[in-house]
């Protein structure tokens, strides 16, 4: 057989064999054991190889079938297993060099558009991927670098096109997205081609197949595999990666890269950025694609050994040269013909033809980012012999060559620009923002060092910067605002000189409106203040702002945004708490001086010249007659709208000025009396200048009211028609109070007017009440303790005038304005306002409240602010919102700050409303909270309309309604409980049911609380509720009116029972009593009719259970037992009930239904709770209600009900009756031992209900028997069954004695027994409540035998009980062991049962024996073996664990304690293995880490003082040293601090004595606990607020805790507080932290700085490096200026 296939080798290079033939023989050959060919795979692999190369050489040819089989053939080689494990033998097997060139040859056939490639490119890839796997293979590209370098290019050039490829289905245009016109509009998607931006890739998005694809290519389509090129080509990128460092010349390297490789790989890392839907990629292979292509551009680009070259092309030859030179020029220093390196790389980047002509720019501008960032890792850091900020200024240098290449119009003089501008002004900046912020994280500038070394050079090009983005101004992109917060950032100087400008374009004039044009706004608005307040200078920052405010308007009809944004408001209020009170007066003043100066001014002289016109106008009116008048009135006109329009400018400036006065006063520290004299002068200054700008400005607006009204009464009829015209047509003009500018000029100044006095009075009244140096002059009289009689009268007189239109200043002299009703909105409700602070005034003045004329204008005053008409109005606006601030108030929000002032001053006006008023605000309360829900109901199935931090009427009400207040206000508290019940006794009348209950009519009219004369129809009212509770008669609700009931009745949940009068109180009980019994959800169909499908009444009468237990449980609740019986309350609602289980209305099934049997429970135990308590007619009522439900006749009904039948359903009945049993039980038991009387009736009664349940448990359990043999009750019937027995139980243990059994005992035992095989069963999973109920009835059961075996020891009699009690200990123990071990049981699950495992645990470990303890020991022995993790049954480790800490927490006998405490260290040993091998794998940190450490710190923390050797508690310090920490969910992160925390806090509490000896093993736990919580605690952007960011805020508390508990033990961390506050910095240093979890960890580091003594302060100034030691500096700073000043108070009031 040798023989013949020896031959095969001389056939294959025969001329004469055919090549089909010989790829036959190859394959043969191959395959095959018997044939014998020396060296046979180098042969038939260098056969391939010559086949090949003959044919792209042209010296043979063959068919494309034959081409593609070599093809193959050459794949299949290079991937057979038999190659592979020949060469790890070591076996010598070579590549011919020129299968590289092939290859090459063959990819740049699939790089050309509509090229047909000989061959497939997955089968090159295929090739391409095997050559690389085999480094004896590989070396046919390695060996030589510009091979490797063009297969790169290639590849990368193949994977552009494919991710270039349009979509399948186009919708719009078949073009891809990267290619289309980068515009203003498209900025979302160009941020993601920066390197900052998360990247979105969806790989069931990706696209296989292009459209415009020829007809022959689609098999090749076909045949490449999704994600097979990328893969390809990260292989290449890692070998390339690993040659190109071989290479010992770098300029080589940087030749070749920047001739080959740099442009085809920023497109590709373009398009892996660019966010596009229809890759193949997985987010991790792009992740690791863009790593290594950033890995290659990076080593070849910015070389170590180039540094000399960037440095003689970059900086200037002489320091002179600094100040002198362009942004953009390059240095002068630069020898000829020496390497430019920026110069190359910008200029590969600029010149086009390798990406389309539409993404050009977007590819250049993409990285631009990423060689910034290249240059600071490589260059940015000192080394090589130069320092730092030559580093530093290099960087600076490379930036400003960087930025000129985004546009030619930045980063350039404006001398020098002639309207050129960035091709896209969003991608630029979003660029120039990234370079920024690089430049600004790597503290690249340096201001000191920049005006000392560099004559300001950067200062220079920064400030020119700032003018190209000032002049070319984009305020409708947010990334402007961002480059300028940047540039705020570097210094502050940048942009000082052109703040006008910038206050201009990005605040004032500012017209964008955009969400996140806004928030950027924001952000830099309130950088700003926060800035200039630290600089101490906010009030030069104003008098910069207040111009551009006074200055004109940008163009006729243009009007201004609003001002004040309400985090514009914020940011405002936070910086003047940080201002001293002399500068915020200071800014006051600044804001009225701008009124006084420049607004009054225009708008008198304004006044004087419509004066001038209006006689002018008077005069020429008389002589119409001549026939000049036309004309006349023409020019009027034209003039008047002149004026009109100037004042309108005038008037909107004075709106701004006084609403920023406004803000600016009411967040100013208020004056005490410990503030210092001159302060309390210069504010009564500034007051008195206030008061007089406002007078002159209420002047100006009554000279202008009265004005218009004689000019509306001038001249002829004609004259008139003409006024009332133009009255017309600006009535007919939109709404002006739908926005911030109104052309009403007048009613904008009487509003500017009335915030400004309103503003006066307030904090005039604030100064008053606390500095009693201040006095004002309106209000000096009023300010004494004895206010004189005219004093009194002025109040009086101001409210008076309020409230009919005039504001009085300063005695009898009044300014008529218009009446508040016709006022606009916001004047409204400053009319309100003011008139609501003289009310405050009248309230304060005692002798005013005694005059008979006050109550009546108080009343007065009180319906003024209420309006009822416009809280009626108020109901039918919910969805209006208000920000709560004041220049907010409009059309659009008015009902909501109307309705938030009244419910916030609802205790002062209430007493002087009227029943009516109060009948109102209780109807719009009531109707907005109904509303308010129907909304939360609608907002959850969609996304929220409004913001989170807007009020609405719904949300107000909402909070005042759960808020104390309507407690404390009887009156409003009955009229709401009376509306309630109007709209529940109309839901009632809607569905009819007074022709179910006639006498129902009688009683809503009476308020359900009958009289003497009305008993006999109370007695009818209870028969007919009886019959309708026996007879099931009652009306049916539909959805909607169901809706309506289940929204009264939550909100009738949130009522306070004690707050109800008795009247109240019985009405409402008695009207949801009858709704229980009366109502029903859905109409029932037809009996008899096949599949109908009945309603279920299980939620609304679960609710009203529920509710009405609640109400039992008030102060009032005695009062319904005085109009009926408690018996006969619980015989109709149970009758109800079941009555209502008889006709299918409660169906089993629903999910809810054992919370609906814990409601009825919950209702019944209230009710007989009542009862006793009440101690009136107690025997008679209970005897009654339990004879009912004893009686044969209920038992024998239900018990006929489920026999026979074949339906878990019918046990609906059994089970109501069986809840209302034990609920009687347990209420009856809970009251045993009162009195003997009370005890031998509840005796007599509890041995019925017990006998009764015993009968009805054992007819169920033979039913479920019946119908189910696997699962014989189902989930619901045993947990609620399992619940039934151990009530029963013990009820019979309450009151039996200590000599006697338990009756039922056989069933007890019985159950047990099932219990046991149950809750291990086959290893099926169980419902955790059921689980939960059969622990606790295990627990009871417990007892109950071991009292037994109690009683037969104190008899010494030898009885089965004690070998029954051993073996059901062990039973017990055992079974549970084994079922916290199931694998079925979730985490969760554990932690759910471990309250009832701990409940089962004390009675079996309290009295036990020895031998009983070490059977648990042994099982927790077994349980605590690393080899079981190991085997990964992590589980059985977890139960042991979870008995361990449950077992710590239990009381022992002596015997046993000293036994638990002799094997305590072994144990400790053993969880200190289980989380040395369970923090190896993360999956295990929630599961299993977390649990061990927190069981190791429950046994530390029972071992107190019984741990005899400290050594044992050092070794859980290196348990706690091993938890993860790092990466993990917030959840998840959470416990797993909290363990170690914890464990942390059990060890300085409870072993003080370990601390003294192993505080530096405890200080290297606590600082991985403060690393992590800055590392997780660091700003994030958007993700910093939110449920996950309140984690690391609990956890920065927890951190500052435990300083606090270190600062306690100063003995034993005292040498060791300067390491501690070395490490914070350090880490500090390295992180920016949240502004609140930063607040924690600092007030905890100052009690660390407390312990540190002044030459530890002065080693660590000295010690740290540079950066830390800045950190450090403003840390001291604050801690000396803040804490330590404090603590020094503190001390010296310490005794």
């Amino acid at each position: 057989m040798a023989a013949i296939y020896s031959g095969i080798h001389l056939k294959l290079k025969s001329p004469r064999t055919p090549w089909e033939d010989k790829l036959k023989l190859a394959r043969f050959a191959w395959i095959s054991s018997q044939c014998l060919l020396p060296n046979k795979e180098q042969v038939l692999l260098d056969w391939v190889s010559h086949a090949l190369s003959g044919f792209y050489s042209q010296k043979v040819e063959f068919s494309p079938s034959v081409l593609e089989g070599l093809w193959l053939y050459l794949d299949s080689l290079l991937h057979s297993r038999k190659m592979h494990s020949l060469l790890s033998k070591g076996k010598s097997i070579n590549l011919r060099i020129n299968v590289a060139q092939i290859v090459l040859d063959r990819l740049q056939e699939c790089v050309g558009v509509g090229a047909s490639p000989s061959v497939s490119l997955s089968l090159l890839l295929s090739v391409s991927q095997g050559v690389l796997s085999v480094p004896s293979f590989s070396t046919v590209f390695t060996t030589k670098y510009e091979l490797m370098a063009d297969l790169l290019a290639k590849l990368c050039s193949v994977a552009c096109g494919k991710l270039q490829q349009p979509l399948p289905v186009p919708t719009q245009q078949p073009q891809p997205i990267t290619l289309s016109p980068v515009g203003p509009e498209e900025e979302v998607p160009m941020a993601m081609s920066l390197e900052e931006q998360p990247m979105s890739d969806d790989p069931d998005s990706a696209q296989s197949e292009p459209i415009a694809q020829q007809p022959e290519r689609s098999q090749e389509s076909e045949g490449v595999r999704s994600g097979q090129l990328f893969e390809v080509l990260l292989q290449v990128l890692s070998s390339y990666l690993s040659v190109q460092r071989q290479q010992s010349n770098p300029n080589r390297v940087f030749t070749v890269v920047t001739n080959q490789l740099i442009q085809p790989i920023l497109l590709l890392r373009h398009l892996l950025t660019s966010g596009e839907q229809h890759t193949h990629l997985r987010p991790q292979l792009s992740r690791d694609l863009r790593v290594k292509m950033d890995s290659i551009l990076q080593s070849a680009l910015f070389p170590p050994e180039h540094l000399t070259s960037y440095t003689e092309e970059l900086l200037p030859t002489t320091k002179e040269d600094c100040g002198k030179r362009g942004p953009g020029g390059g240095g002068g220093g630069v020898k000829q013909g020496s390497l430019r390196p920026v110069g190359v790389v910008l200029g590969k980047v600029s010149a086009g033809g390798y990406c389309p002509p539409a993404s050009h720019y977007a590819v250049k501008s993409s990285s631009l980012p990423l060689f910034f960032r290249f240059c600071l890792e490589n260059y940015g850091k000192a080394g090589g012999g130069r320092d730092e900020e030559e580093q530093r200024m290099l960087c600076f240098y490379f930036l400003t060559r960087l930025i000129p290449a985004l546009g030619s119009g930045l980063a350039r003089p404006l001398s020098s620009l002639s309207g050129q501008a960035p091709e896209s002004w969003s991608l630029a900046l979003l660029v120039l923002e990234s370079l920024l912020s690089q430049t600004l994280s790597a503290d690249v500038y340096n201001v000191a060092a920049d005006r000392i070394r560099h004559a300001g050079a950067q200062l220079s090009f920064y400030r020119t910067l700032v003018q190209q983005l000032l002049y070319q101004a984009q305020p409708s992109t947010p990334a402007w605002y961002r480059c300028l917060n940047v540039l705020l950032g570097l210094n502050h100087l940048i942009l000082e000189p052109d703040l006008d400008q910038l206050f201009s374009s990005a605040w004032v004039d500012s017209e964008c409106m955009e969400p996140r044009v806004q928030r950027a706004r924001q952000l830099l608005l309130s950088a700003l203040l926060h800035t200039y307040t630290k600089l101490r200078q906010l009030p030069h920052l104003f008098s910069r702002l207040l111009p551009v405010i006074c200055q004109p308007a940008a163009g006729p009809g243009r009007l201004r945004p609003p001002l004040l944004s309400e985090g514009v408001c914020t940011s405002l209020s936070d910086c003047l708490l940080d201002t001293p009170p002399s500068q915020s007066l200071e800014i006051c003043s600044l804001v009225l001086g701008s009124i006084r100066r420049y607004v009054l001014p225009h708008l008198e002289k304004e006044q004087m010249e419509e004066e001038e016109t209006v006689k002018k106008t008077e005069e020429e009116g008389r002589d119409e007659e001549s026939g000049e008048g036309g004309v006349m009135e023409t020019e009027s006109r034209g003039l008047d709208a002149i004026v009109d329009g100037e004042k309108g400018d005038s008037s909107l400036k004075l709106l701004s000025l006084s609403q920023l006065l406004h803000a600016v006063l009411f967040s100013v520290k208020t004056l005490d009396n410990t503030s210092p004299l001159p302060l309390v002068q210069q504010t009564h200054s500034l007051m008195e200048d206030m008061a007089q700008a406002v007078t002159a400005l209420l002047q100006l607006v009554s000279s202008s009211h009265e004005e218009k009204t004689s000019t509306t009464g001038l001249g002829t009829e004609r004259e008139c028609n003409i006024m009332d015209e133009k009255e017309v047509s600006n009535s007919s003009s939109p709404d002006p109070e739908s926005s911030h500018w109104s052309s009403n000029w007048r009613q904008t100044m009487l509003e500017a007017a009335l915030l400004l006095r309103y503003s006066w009075v307030e904090m005039t009244a604030l100064f008053q009440i606390h500095c009693s140096k201040y006095t004002d002059t309106e209000t000096r009289e009023t300010a004494g303790p004895s206010p004189t009689p005219a004093a009194s009268a002025s109040v009086l007189a101001r409210m008076e005038a309020l409230l009919s239109g005039e504001i009085l200043i300063n005695g009898p002299q009044g300014f008529p304005t218009t009446h508040p009703s016709s006022s606009s909105h916001m004047s409204r409700y400053l009319f309100k306002l003011l008139a609501l602070q003289q009310l405050k005034k009248a309230l304060l003045d005692g002798p005013l409240l005694d005059e008979p004329g006050t109550a009546a204008t108080l009343h007065r005053a009180a319906r003024f602010l209420v309006a009822r008409q416009e809280l009626e109005e108020a109901g039918l606006h919910g969805k209006q919102t208000w920000n709560g601030q004041m220049g907010s108030v409009n059309s659009s929000s008015y009902h909501v700050a109307h309705w938030y002032l009244v419910t916030s001053n609802l205790p002062l006006i209430a007493p002087y409303l009227n029943e009516e008023s109060m009948d109102c605000v209780a109807d719009v309360l009531l109707s907005s909270l109904l509303s308010g829900q129907t909304d939360s109901g609608k907002a959850n199935r969609g996304p929220p309309v409004s913001l989170p931090s807007a009020l609405s009427v719904s949300l107000i009400s909402s909070q005042f309604f759960q808020s104390p207040v309507p407690v404390e206000l009887p009156s409003l508290h009955s009229a709401i409980v009376k509306r309630l019940l109007q709209r529940v006794f109309g839901v009632l009348m809607a569905s009819g049911i007074p022709q179910v209950c006639p006498t129902i009519l009688e009683y809503h009219k009476v308020g359900f609380c009958p009289g003497k004369d009305d008993k006999v129809k109370l007695e009818t009212l209870i028969e007919e509720v009886t019959r309708a509770s026996q007879t099931g008669v009652g009306v049916s609700l539909s959805d909607a009116q169901t809706e309506v009931l289940l929204n009264l009745l939550h909100v009738a949940s949130q009522l306070n029972p004690d707050g109800m009068n008795a009247q109240d109180f019985s009405s409402l009980f008695l009207l949801l009593f009858l709704t229980l019994i009366f109502t029903s959800s859905q109409p029932e169909c037809e009996a008899g009719t096949p599949g109908n499908n009945t309603g279920d009444d299980t939620p609304i009468l679960g609710k009203l259970l529920r509710l009405l237990a609640s109400l039992l449980e008030g102060r009032n609740s005695q009062n319904v037992l005085k109009l009926i019986h408690g018996s006969s309350l619980l015989q109709v609602a149970v009758s109800s009930l079941l009555s209502c289980s008889d006709r299918g209305r409660l169906r089993s099934g629903y999910s809810d239904w054992l919370a609906f049997l814990k409601e009825t429970q919950g209702f019944v135990r209230s009710l007989v709770q009542l009862i006793i308590h009440r101690n009136s007619s107690v025997q008679l009522n209970l005897e009654k209600f339990t004879s009912y439900l004893t009686s044969q006749e209920m038992s024998g009904r239900q018990l006929a009900a489920i026999t026979g039948q074949t339906s878990a359903d019918r046990l609906v009945g059994v089970q109501l009756l069986l809840a209302s049993l034990t609920s009687l039980s347990q209420a009856m038991a809970s009251n045993l031992g009162k009195s003997p009387q009370l005890d031998q009736m509840l005796t007599q009664l509890l041995t019925s209900t017990t006998a009764a349940l015993g009968r009805t448990v054992g007819a169920v359990l033979k039913t479920l028997r019946q119908l189910s043999v696997n699962n014989p009750a189902g989930a619901l019937g045993q947990t609620f069954l399992v619940d039934v027995v151990r009530v029963m139980l013990r009820c019979e243990l309450s009151y039996l004695s200590d000599q006697e059994d338990p009756g039922h005992m056989t069933l007890y035992r019985q159950f047990n027994q099932q219990l046991l095989r149950e809750i291990n069963s086959g290893g099926a999973s169980r419902p955790v409540d059921f689980l939960v109920s059969s622990l606790r009835f295990m627990s009871v059961f417990y007892r109950a035998v071991r009292r037994g075996r109690e009683r037969e020891n104190r008899a010494e009699e030898d009885g089965t009980r004690g070998e029954e009690m051993d073996q059901l200990y062990v039973n017990i123990l055992v079974n549970v062991y084994k079922l916290l071990a199931a694998p079925w049981l979730s985490f969760s699950d554990v932690c759910e049962l471990e309250p009832a495992v701990e409940e089962l645990l004390r009675p079996l470990l309290e009295k036990s024996s020895t031998e009983q303890f070490n059977q648990l020991l042994l099982l927790i022995r077994e349980g605590l073996d690393a080899r079981k993790l190991r085997a990964g049954n992590h589980t059985e480790v977890l139960s042991a664990v979870t008995m361990v800490k449950l077992m710590s927490c239990c009381h022992l006998p002596e015997a046993c304690s000293k036994a638990l405490w002799l094997i305590a260290p072994q144990i400790i040993s053993a969880m200190v293995f289980l989380v040395r091998a369970s923090s190896q794998d993360h999956s295990l940190t929630l599961h299993l880490t977390v649990p061990t450490v927190t069981a190791m710190t429950t046994l530390l923390r029972q071992g107190e003082g019984l741990i005899s050797n400290p050594q044992h508690v050092t070794t859980a310090l290196g348990a706690l040293q091993l938890v993860p920490l790092d990466h993990l969910t917030p959840s998840v992160y959470q416990s797993a601090f909290l363990s170690v925390h914890e464990g942390l806090f059990t060890i300085i509490q409870c072993h003080r004595q370990v601390i003294q000896k192993a505080a530096p093993s405890f200080l290297n736990v606590f600082h991985r606990l403060v690393a992590s919580v800055m590392h997780e605690g660091r700003q994030r952007g958007d993700s910093d607020t939110g449920p996950d960011s309140e984690v690391y805020v609990q956890c920065s508390r927890l951190v500052e805790r435990m300083y606090s508990h270190i600062a306690a033990a100063a003995d034993s961390f005292s040498t060791l507080s300067a390491f501690m506050v070395a490490q914070f910095v350090t880490e500090l240093q390295k992180v920016t932290l949240r502004p609140e979890v930063k607040s924690h960890l600092t007030e905890g580091v100052y009690l660390i700085l407390d312990l540190c003594r002044e030459q530890d302060v002065k080693f660590l100034s000295a010690g740290l490096q540079p950066g830390v030691r800045e950190v450090f500096s403003e840390l001291h700073g604050s801690y000396t200026h803040y804490h330590k000043a404090q603590r020094q108070g503190e001390e010296k009031y310490t005794v």
